[in-house]
């Protein structure tokens, strides 16, 4: 079975995103030498990224420009090649190199995925398809940078699940510029 993570920055105050979509906050300090090396390790695992509409439009206009190279020379090489999956209902095609467009069923989708053979998945951004996931009990595994901003309102990345989540701390590691990697597996 392919494991599932989920992978999000988050703010002090629990918010993925801002309340008016914006998710720049997280690049703050992004230019500490052990955080970079630290992105592009987890950036060059390979696996197949899962994305939503949204996020995966924002990453599209991204990481496939000279700006990215620029940038993020390490890993926007990674990102482009990657295989990626785009769950929208409203997207009529995915141009993002790699990229498969999935119309169906997000929870029967996912779980047809996750018994194939092939690598790891992650989710990225995608708050909604994280949400309905969770509550599906088919992500493996929740790996949180908690970002040392607070942005007074926003949206979860968990908003809307039916139950709580139970989650046991499985890894968590401390950065220079006050960022903190958190990994959490589900209870059992």
């Amino acid at each position: 079975m392919r494991k599932l993570i989920a992978f999000n920055h988050v703010s002090v105050d629990g918010y993925f995103v801002s309340a008016d979509g914006d998710y720049r906050w997280a690049q703050k300090g992004n230019d500490d030498p052990e955080f970079t090396a630290f992105v592009a390790g987890n950036a060059s695992g390979g696996g197949e990224l899962m994305l939503g509409r949204i996020t995966y439009q924002l990453m599209a206009s991204f990481w496939p420009t000279p700006i990215a190279d620029q940038h993020a020379p390490t890993v926007a090489p990674v990102m482009n090649a990657m295989r990626k999956i785009v769950f929208s209902r409203t997207l009529n095609e995915a141009t993002w190199n790699n990229t498969k467009l999935i119309k169906g069923d997000l929870v029967s989708e996912v779980s047809k995925l996750k018994e194939e053979t092939g690598p790891g998945m992650a989710i990225l951004g995608s708050g909604n398809i994280v949400a309905q996931l969770a509550a599906a009990n088919l992500i493996d595994e929740y790996q949180m940078v908690l970002d040392p901003v607070a942005l007074g309102k926003g949206r979860s990345m968990f908003d809307g699940i039916p139950k709580t989540l139970a989650l046991k701390l499985a890894q968590s590691r401390v950065f220079k510029n006050g960022k903190i990697y958190l990994c959490y597996e589900p209870e059992v």
